[in-house]
């Protein structure tokens, strides 16, 4: 059994001031942290519950408009809300459907963003205590590089960590240039595509937050063209179930050419993954199938696939392909 301290912060600023304590937790939806308590995975010693916050501060929990067109989602807004706000549906339809495509109704009406962009991988060595793993344990080993790995990331890997990133959100995020906005010793805002971290050598640092930071809200900047959007996943089951391949794709198509293009992968990468490669490939591009299955190669160059996941890298390139070919129908 995990001993613990538990408090309920009134405010932001109490709810930072309690993270400066060791091994502090902040705790909303709960879906992922509590699971990985019960795991004895996430061992804290003191949960932060922070959903009294969303009752005296209602930004912090509902999507509220930004200046010229784009979205700030609060950090305690729960996916089910913010999947089916009108605005979100008809400015950034990805972003509807990755959190749509997201686990269970149940699990949805009580995750929150901030929750769901924290959510740790899946792998399940990282979740067996008995086996090694560098991001629970640092320098323990890494037991999916010659296990099964079937499910395991093929860009973005290290010798120390092939885990993938799980949340879907977060892919459509990084494809439209998001910002986290956090609060803790000072506010500050984490461009969202440095705010997760790839393994390297040190696969325990997951994020560029500082301990004791507490996310206030993420950002989506007005993009005109996001309307012409798709979040495409392919999964071993048709619902709740992680992600094998995914694309968050948008385009900008003027007369048949390609003008502009944002490109995202998830399910193969061990952080939400950003292509620049096949955005470079699209822009200028007749909109056809030739031009989608030279940005899925592009896309994949760098793919190191290992002895059970080969398959993925074929895999995402066709749900690129196919979500390109939606998107601009």
């Amino acid at each position: 059994m995990i001993s613990f301290d538990y408090v309920t912060a009134a405010d932001v600023e109490s709810a930072v001031r309690a993270a400066s304590a060791p091994s502090a937790r902040f705790v909303a939806g709960g879906t992922t942290l509590i699971d990985l308590m019960k795991l004895g995975v996430e061992r804290p010693t003191l949960l932060i519950d922070v959903n009294t916050i969303a009752r005296r501060n209602a930004p912090i929990a509902t999507v509220t408009d930004l200046p010229g067109g784009g979205l700030r989602l609060g950090a305690l807004a729960h996916m089910s809300d913010v999947a089916w706000d009108a605005r979100i549906r008809d400015r950034f339809p990805l972003v509807s459907q990755s959190l749509l495509l997201a686990a269970s109704g149940q699990l949805r009406n009580m995750a929150t963003m901030g929750g769901n962009i924290l959510q740790r991988t899946r792998c399940a060595y990282f979740r067996d205590t008995a086996t090694p793993c560098n991001k629970r344990e640092p320098g323990s080993g890494c037991a999916a590089l010659d296990g099964v790995n079937r499910t395991h990331a093929i860009l973005g890997t290290s010798e120390r960590c092939i885990a993938t990133h799980p949340s879907d959100l977060a892919v459509a995020l990084v494809a439209l240039d998001a910002t986290v906005n956090v609060r803790g010793a000072t506010t500050r805002t984490i461009p969202f595509a440095d705010f997760h971290l790839l393994p390297g050598e040190h696969p325990e640092h997951e994020t560029t937050l500082k301990p004791g930071e507490l996310i206030t809200s993420i950002d989506i900047p007005a993009l005109a063209f996001a309307k012409r959007s798709l979040y495409l996943k392919v999964r071993d089951r048709a619902s709740y179930a992680f992600a094998l391949a995914s694309a968050a794709v948008a385009l900008d198509v003027q007369g048949g050419t390609i003008r502009g293009a944002r490109v995202a992968l998830g399910g193969v990468g061990t952080k939400p993954w950003r292509s620049h490669e096949a955005e470079h490939a699209l822009i200028g591009k007749v909109a056809n199938d030739a031009s989608f299955k030279a940005a899925a190669t592009a896309a994949l160059a760098g793919a190191h696939p290992r002895k059970d996941n080969a398959f993925k890298v074929e895999l995402a390139k066709r749900t690129l392909v196919r979500a390109l070919t939606e998107v601009s129908a």
